[in-house]
């Protein structure tokens, strides 16, 4: 009886290695904040970003959507 040979397929030879620097940025813990302290009792936030705008709104139900 012989075993069948297994070959590496390229999907798993294309994944990404992981490196020390991404370790290092892994093992960083994100900042977080409170959507309250983001919003400041209001119901909407405009965020610029590389000269656009983003709008962070609050729903009736609670939600938060970012739209362009």
């Amino acid at each position: 009886m012989s075993l069948p040979i297994l070959s590496l397929s390229s999907k798993s030879e294309a994944r990404p290695r992981l490196t020390l620097s991404h370790a290092r940025e892994a093992a960083t813990p994100l900042r977080r904040t409170s959507s309250q302290a983001l919003l400041q009792g209001e119901r909407e936030l405009v965020i610029q970003h590389q000269g656009g705008e983003y709008h962070l709104r609050l729903t009736r139900n609670d939600k938060l959507i970012l739209t362009k």
